[in-house]
Parts: structure tokens; C-alpha cells; sequence
């Protein structure tokens, strides 16, 4: 076998060009194949299937390029969860743009390694630009605002509480019950106390108990606030927080991986009212950014904060290097060797501009609104709230929480929809995260026809399940039915022993029991 041409150099190009029209041929055909927003079957079918497609993984005799690319590629398109499929809506998952994705294809072919200047001359520049113009737009009003790339929002969290640490000691963080789960591993990775976690009874931090917390904790302390929770999709008040945490001299972290981009639509940006006033604040545009993972960044205000961050080896940033004046590039993550995600999001930014950005978001938003208002018209569905960005929580009306957790099974099971599910008002919702600007109204109802036909579905599984039970006992005599069997939905109560009852009479049509509405963001303080 020749030896394989490589991605980079000027004879790079002619090398990839084959390969990428099979690997887009294989894209298509996988797609094809799944023909749904993920396959049908679930772990028992799909994990099988995708083996033997793929094996052996290393085979004694390589198969050549083109059949390794279509191969593998063709598998995995077939057995994805496509978030660009507008019924893929259960996490902060995006489909990226195309552009993006071009654009990160660059990245790989050049790989540019970002720990030292010589391995990354041009991409160093760029993403020292780019980090800049980002902070710019999270603290407009601070003389040298910069920002570090992360892996995502988890990484970022983690930074912010490692600068806190170096400035204060261990601090004690405090946050609300519907902050993101990386907050509690950070403190833990860190050595730091246990997060002192304050209620979130309406989905938000609750000011009265955050300012009770503040006055009982005596050390050097940090609130993380939310903007952007990841259930229901929330913002925490964050100019009241930053109010408190200035009165009780604390430093406030601001986790909007999923809400900072509102920064960009003029219509939506009021949503992130004192953003500004955070010590640091973390951001993902892997999430409503469009870009391919991953595309985390953590913000300060001043340049200086980052400071901590440094670290010296000799051979990446020896110092006569640096007073040479090669950059020092270790300071800009904890990591060593990294990817130039700054490409990908430049290039995005760049193209589309703030307008064409803001129309992404805009459009998106209104999607969630208007899946939302599809809700609130079907009497078989209860709507959780209207939505702060792009998250909507629906359940059947009258449906407790195994039926809700499986009709979301059930449509993994058959291919058909991946929603998410959440807890709220001590109930399981089901969670639809729309990040998908191409989705059509006819989509949305499309996804309700498939939640409200699957939960249908199961009513009528379990009363034929049940009077298949019930006749077995006729015929046996044992005609007594043990407390509560009846009390499913879409049958008739009876009481324990009356089987004609269920045998004679239709199932009763749900009553929609619409639970006390949650308050909507005109009635909450923001």
C-alpha cells in the first residue's frame, strides 16, 4: 500500500477532495438510511447493527480509503441522533451550520496546535481577535475585557471557580437549585467547600433566599447565576443578584453557556440585563451558536483576571522566547495541546454578520413560541410555561410521570422523535430544546401529532393489557381486582370487583386537568 497523502501542504487539497465527495456521499446515504431523527430499536438494535458494520476495527489488511470512509461514516450517519432533523430536540445539541463545519474541516486539515506560537502563528492571532471582540460584547464598558476558549460550559464553569480560588482562597460558592450540575464537580475538583444550594421554586434563584445565605456565610463567597437553565431553558434576575452580591461584597459568576448569544438579537438582549456586572461569565456557541463541538468560552472583565491561568515550560514558552517576543500562549488554557476552534466561530461571525446572527436567534425563538402556543390549543397536552428562549416542557393532560417517561421511551424506541424530560412543579415534563432555525410550523405539529398519537397508543396497550387480565380471571373465577389497577388513563374508575364494568363500557376521554399556570415572564420579575 502507498504511503497515505497527507491533509496539509500544498498537495493537501487535491488529496482531500476525493475523500470528502465520499464522505458527503456517505452522509447522504446514511440519512438516508436512518430515515428519522435517530434509528429505530434503541441500544439493542442499533449497538448490534453498527458492529457489524464496522467490523473488524482493525483488520489485518486495510481496506483502502475510499471503503474505510464510506464504511464507517455511512454507519454512523445511520445510527446518529441528527439534530438538524427538526423532531431531534432534546438537549442543547445544535445542528451546526454548514459553514461552521467547513470551516472546522480547515482547522483539521491545518491542525494548528495551541500551546505555543510556532506550531500556530496565524491562529494565534485570530483567536486573541476573537476572544477579545467576544469580551467586548459581554463587558462593553471595561477598558480590556478578554475571554479564554473553552471545551464548553463545563470547562468554563470550572475556570471561573479556579480564578475565584486564586484570588480569594476557598471560596464558598453558592448557586441555585437549577444551576448546571458542573458547578457542584467543579467545587469538588477543586477542593472546595460543598455549593450552598439556594431554591429555585419557580425556576428561578430566589432572591429572598440568596440574600439570607449571603448575610449567614461569612468567607470569601461566589454566586453563580444562571442564564439559560438547562430544564427549562430559565434566567436568573441577574441584576437583582448582582445587586446582593454587591451589598454583601461577593463575587458574582454568570453560567449563560446557553442564553449569552441573546446578545446578539436587539429584540432578546434585555433578557441578559447585568451580564455585564459579572466577575466572569461563560458562554457556548456550541449551543445557541450553531457551531460544531466544541465552542465554549469563559469572559472577564479585565485582562489581568486570567493572570492565574499562566504556566511555564520551557520548551513551549521559554522565556528568552517570550521577551523575544513570541507570544505566550500556555496562559490561555489549562489545556496543552487544542484544536483552533476560534476558526469555526470567526468565520460563522464573519459571514453572517450581527444581522444575520440575530435572525438565527430571533427565528428560533419564535419557533419555541409558537410550538407553545400549538400546545396551549390541544386539549390532550398541558404546557408548562411559555418560553424564556427556546425550551418548551409539555406533558399529555392527565398523564402521571411513567406514562410520561414512557411515551418519551417509546418514540426513541421506534425512531420517531427525541425529546428530553424534566423535572418542574414536582412533576416529569417532557422537554422539547429547539435550536433548529429551519423548523417548519408543520414540523412542530407534526412532533405533537407523533406525542399525542404514541401516548394514545399506550392507553390502549395497557386497557387491552388489562382486560385481557380481567377476562383470564372470569374464567377462573378470581374476579376481584386488586386496589388502584383501574386508576389508569383513558379507562373508567370502578371499584375493586367490578370487572363487567371495563369489559362493557368505552375508556373515557381524559379530562384535561391543566395544572396552575406557571408565571409567565410579563408576571415575573426578571
Amino acid at each position: 500500500m502507498p504511503t497515505p497523502p497527507l491533509a496539509g501542504g500544498p498537495t493537501g487539497p487535491a488529496a482531500l477532495r476525493p475523500l470528502i465527495d465520499t464522505v458527503l456521499t456517505a452522509l447522504h446515504d446514511g440519512a438516508t438510511l436512518r430515515g428519522g431523527p435517530l434509528p429505530a430499536g434503541g441500544p439493542d438494535t442499533v449497538t448490534p447493527r453498527t458492529r457489524t458494520a464496522t467490523h473488524p476495527l482493525i483488520p489485518d489488511h486495510g481496506t483502502g480509503p475510499h471503503h474505510a470512509l464510506r464504511n464507517l461514516v455511512t454507519a454512523l450517519a445511520a445510527g446518529a441522533a441528527d439534530p438538524a432533523h427538526p423532531h431531534c430536540a432534546a438537549h442543547l445539541h445544535t445542528p451546526p451550520l454548514a459553514l461552521a463545519a467547513a470551516a472546522d474541516l480547515a482547522a483539521s486539515a491545518l491542525n494548528p496546535s495551541m500551546d505555543s506560537w510556532d506550531q500556530a502563528p496565524a491562529a494565534s492571532a485570530l483567536e486573541a481577535d476573537l476572544t477579545t471582540a467576544l469580551a467586548a460584547e459581554i463587558y462593553p464598558h471595561t477598558p480590556s475585557p478578554d475571554a479564554v476558549i473553552t471545551t464548553g460550559g463545563t470547562e468554563a464553569n470550572q475556570l471561573a471557580l479556579l480564578l475565584a480560588r486564586e484570588r480569594h482562597g476557598p471560596v464558598q460558592t453558592i448557586c441555585g437549585t437549577n444551576v448546571h450540575h458542573s458547578v457542584t464537580r467543579a467545587a469538588w475538583l477543586l477542593g472546595l467547600p460543598e455549593p450552598v444550594a439556594v431554591p429555585a421554586p419557580t425556576g428561578t434563584l430566589d432572591l429572598a433566599a440568596l440574600d439570607e445565605a449571603l448575610t449567614e456565610l461569612h468567607r470569601p463567597l461566589l454566586v453563580v447565576a444562571t442564564a439559560g437553565t438547562t430544564d427549562t431553558g430559565e434566567i436568573d434576575p441577574l441584576d437583582a443578584i448582582a445587586d446582593l452580591c454587591a451589598t454583601h461584597g461577593a463575587e458574582l459568576h454568570i453560567d449563560a453557556a446557553y442564553g449569552g448569544p441573546l446578545l446578539f438579537s436587539p429584540t432578546h438582549r434585555t433578557l441578559l440585563h447585568g451580564l455585564d456586572r459579572a466577575h466572569s461569565v461563560t458562554l457556548d456557541l456550541h449551543k445557541l451558536g450553531w457551531q460544531p463541538a466544541s465552542a465554549g468560552l469563559l469572559a472577564v472583565p479585565e485582562r489581568h483576571h486570567l493572570t492565574p491561568l499562566h504556566h511555564h515550560a520551557p520548551y513551549l514558552n521559554a522565556d528568552d522566547d517570550t521577551e523575544a517576543g513570541l507570544p505566550d500562549l500556555l496562559g490561555r488554557s489549562l489545556r496543552t495541546t487544542r484544536r483552533p476552534d476560534a476558526l469555526k466561530i470567526a468565520v460563522t461571525l464573519q459571514a453572517l454578520g450581527r444581522t444575520g446572527l440575530a435572525e438565527l436567534i430571533d427565528r428560533t425563538l419564535a419557533t419555541a413560541h409558537h410550538l407553545a402556543d400549538l400546545v396551549t390549543k390541544n386539549p390532550t397536552l398541558d404546557l408548562y410555561d411559555r418560553p424564556t428562549i427556546s425550551t418548551v416542557l409539555l406533558r399529555p393532560t392527565g398523564a402521571d410521570d411513567h406514562t410520561v417517561a414512557t411515551v418519551r421511551r417509546t418514540l426513541l424506541q421506534r425512531g420517531h422523535a427525541v425529546l428530553g424530560r424534566a423535572h418542574a412543579e414536582g412533576r416529569l415534563w417532557l422537554k422539547a430544546t429547539l435550536l433548529n432555525p429551519h423548523t417548519t410550523p408543520q414540523d412542530l405539529q407534526t412532533l405533537l401529532d407523533l406525542i399525542t398519537d404514541t401516548t394514545a397508543d399506550l392507553i390502549t396497550d395497557t386497557t387491552a393489557d388489562l382486560i385481557t387480565g380481567t377476562t383470564a380471571d372470569l374464567i377462573t373465577g378470581t374476579t376481584d381486582l386488586p386496589a388502584g389497577t383501574t386508576d389508569l388513563p383513558g379507562t373508567v374508575p370502578a371499584p375493586a370487583g367490578t370487572t363487567t364494568d371495563l369489559l362493557t363500557q368505552p375508556p373515557a376521554t381524559p379530562t384535561a386537568t391543566h395544572p396552575t399556570p406557571h408565571p409567565t415572564e410579563s408576571d415575573t420579575p426578571r
